[in-house]
């Protein structure tokens, strides 16, 4: 049993203490002399209220029954957590701080948006540079396509400076292979998984290079675009993604967009061979991305870096039979190695590698629509380069399908939920407008009334 004195020696004023039983009789129950636990508030013993209350929370189990769980308790609890002064500071400091987040983020989006079209801009007219001398597209391609073994060491590099985990390239290499199955990466799954993805790769970038031997930047540039069109009906077909009739719009003025170049200079000539590469190599792209999204839709940054090298090595091993054949027959004179423009390669290939890393952590460091934008702000860009360079003049044809398949790569970019969304917004302005003429009619009749006052009449209110 401890005493009053023994709890009064650390200096501070006990809240409860045990005091005899003075009284024997009470009202409800008589009890021998005991020991019972009085507080010292005064709110705790007016007339044994609490007392009672808390016995009947007992027998009835109410609130899974804590001893003192009475109404004086639960009405101090809550005077004590609305007081609490901490509540409010957290929820600004927070709101601040997704504010901070989103700003940063669009911010880091507008400058990936300038160094992805900048790049891809780049990519195109040093393409056009290295034909004016070394006119092996097929090599070109490939001579790039190697150089995507360095994303997997470039993204290990940022994950050791990014992060306090410290995991060796080995380690790291086979936590990224999971992408491959549970087992890992072995030989099968490396040709299984890594040769259709290749093949689509060197197809989408040959293509490429053969479009812009036929025709101008802007054109190329233009028509690949079309290859967000491709996407859309691919996934639709195959993904079994949402039906959008805008999208389907999209798709239309892609389709014209390309007659329309095609028609530019008749069907017929290197025009028209052009556009068909062009889209061919729009086509290839649209079925490289439906299948990475239908294979490996789940993977992470890590995964993609990895995945990127593999095809960088799958393309040193197994397509570097191809360049040889097309040199032995004829096809693809390379020349001697000092005469072979490396500055041009190495440049081109390095700003190639600059906007796929650029494309695959763009997506995962800020929105996805603002890469999309930065590829279709590369048509503007390799105009501005033509027209001032190049002095291209471009007719009116030309022009006309141009916008006609930038306006439809706009128009995909459209989220799913933008007609419901459009909607409401003009829905909340009627509403503003309606609330607006409505304070205007009752602040008009509140003048009315107190002029018609002031002159001493009446207005007397129609039946």
């Amino acid at each position: 049993m401890f005493s009053s004195e023994s709890v009064s020696e650390s200096g501070e004023q006990p809240c409860i203490q045990l005091e005899p039983l003075k009284n024997t009789h009470l009202p409800c129950k008589p009890t021998p002399s005991r020991t019972v636990l009085a507080e010292c508030s005064p709110k705790a013993t007016a007339n044994g209220v609490h007392d009672i209350e808390d016995r009947i929370l007992r027998i009835t189990g109410y609130y899974g029954y804590n001893p003192g769980y009475s109404s004086h308790r639960r009405e101090d609890g809550s005077d004590s957590r609305a007081e609490t002064p901490g509540s409010e500071t957290s929820s600004e400091t927070r709101s601040l701080h997704t504010c901070a987040n989103t700003v940063l983020k669009v911010l880091g989006g507008l400058l990936m948006v300038l160094c992805i079209s900048s790049s891809w801009v780049g990519t195109t007219q040093v393409v056009k540079l290295t034909f004016q001398s070394f006119s092996c597209p097929f090599f070109i391609s490939w001579f790039s396509s190697n150089w995507n073994i360095l994303i997997f060491p470039i993204y290990y590099s940022g994950h050791v400076f990014t992060t306090r985990e410290k995991q060796t390239p080995i380690q790291k290499f086979r936590e990224c292979s999971r992408l491959f199955g549970e087992d890992g990466m072995t030989l099968k799954l490396f040709i299984k998984r890594t040769a259709p993805f290749s093949i689509l790769w060197t197809l989408t970038n040959y293509l490429y290079l053969l479009a812009l031997k036929k025709l101008t930047s802007t054109d190329v540039s233009a028509l690949y675009c079309c290859h967000k069109a491709f996407v859309f009906l691919l996934s639709w077909i195959v993904l079994k993604d949402r039906f959008m009739g805008v999208r389907i719009v999209a798709a239309i003025m892609a389709i014209t967009g390309i007659v329309m170049m095609a028609y530019a200079d008749g069907f017929h000539g290197d025009s028209f061979v052009g556009v068909a590469l062009a889209v061919g190599s729009a086509s290839t792209s649209a079925l490289y991305k439906v299948l990475f999204k239908m294979f490996l839709g789940s993977a992470n940054l890590g995964e993609v870096a990895h995945f990127l090298s593999t095809m960088g090595f799958f393309n040193l091993i197994f397509v570097s039979c191809v360049p040889l054949i097309l040199y032995f027959t004829r096809i693809e004179h390379l020349g001697s190695l000092s005469s072979m423009p490396w500055g041009y390669l190495c440049g081109l290939a390095g700003l190639w590698l600059v906007f796929n890393i650029l494309v695959h952590v763009g997506v995962v460091l800020t929105y996805p629509i603002l890469i999309s934008i930065g590829t279709l702000l590369s048509v503007p860009g390799n105009a501005a380069v033509d027209v001032l360079k190049h002095e291209v003049i471009f007719s009116v044809v030309r022009l006309a399908a141009t916008c006609i398949i930038c306006l439809g790569f706009l128009l995909l970019l459209l989220p799913e939920e933008w007609d419901s969304v459009t909607l409401q917004f003009f829905a909340n302005i009627a509403d503003k407008k309606s609330e607006e003429q409505g304070e205007e009619l009752t602040e008009s009749s509140v003048n009315t009334r107190s002029r018609s006052r002031a002159n001493g009449t009446v207005s007397i209110p129609l039946a």
